[in-house]
């Protein structure tokens, strides 16, 4: 065979081969899951007074935001329309992540007590501190372009002082914080989202600092 017909039967072997790892099945990918990190270790203040007790049950939440899904919106394309990165999750729902910072937050400065820990407190004869229920209202990214794109998160507070008569209101307010995305994709959204959510609950401290 002359060096000419080996290079045609090798160039001939080498497609064949290309050609077979091409219809190879695409290596599957892996989803990603995400949470709001490690959070901020602040210590409390030893010289700081602690303000009184606070019931926070769980999240209320509703619809899209009691799944594990990271969201969306296309913001110059459909606003209105909620939609699901496909590899990319919460590592918990999100009402349970947004509690568990706010819990963290506040309890810098008072105890936080949940429901089942406040009943065992009313069932030993004592005084049940006041509840804040909070509605998680809105958690997505929002693109404004293709390219830039902000962590949304709005949440309405209600704190509520139990009597002999039943729960008395004492205060509501809405929050909102907006917060940019460093990259448009979901790690950029869930780092956007982790800011809006630790602004919101260090506003939310101050806020019932001043119901008294």
């Amino acid at each position: 065979m002359s060096a000419r017909a080996m290079k045609a039967v090798a160039g001939a072997l080498l497609l064949a081969l290309l050609a077979a790892c091409s219809a190879l099945p695409d290596k599957p990918v892996r989803e990603t899951m995400y949470d709001f990190g490690p959070g901020m270790a602040a210590a409390p203040d030893a010289g700081a007074s602690r303000s009184a007790p606070l019931v926070l049950p769980d999240l209320e939440v509703s619809g899209s935001l009691e799944s594990t899904a990271l969201l969306y919106r296309l913001g110059y394309a459909d606003p209105h329309q909620l939609r699901p990165y496909a590899y990319a999750r919460w590592s918990a729902p999100p009402g349970q992540l947004v509690q568990q910072r706010l819990r963290e937050v506040l309890g810098r400065s008072r105890p936080v007590l949940d429901s089942a820990a406040a009943a065992s407190l009313a069932r030993r004869g004592g005084a049940t501190p006041p509840m804040l229920r909070v509605e998680l209202e809105e958690f997505s990214q929002l693109f404004d372009t293709a390219t830039d794109s902000k962590g949304v998160l709005r949440l309405r507070c209600t704190l509520l002082e139990s009597t002999a008569a039943g729960e008395r209101l004492v205060a509501q307010r809405s929050f909102t914080a907006q917060r940019p995305a460093p990259t448009p994709d979901a790690s950029g959204g869930v780092r956007a989202l982790t800011a809006a959510t630790d602004a919101l609950a260090a506003e939310i401290a101050a806020w019932l600092q001043q119901q008294h």
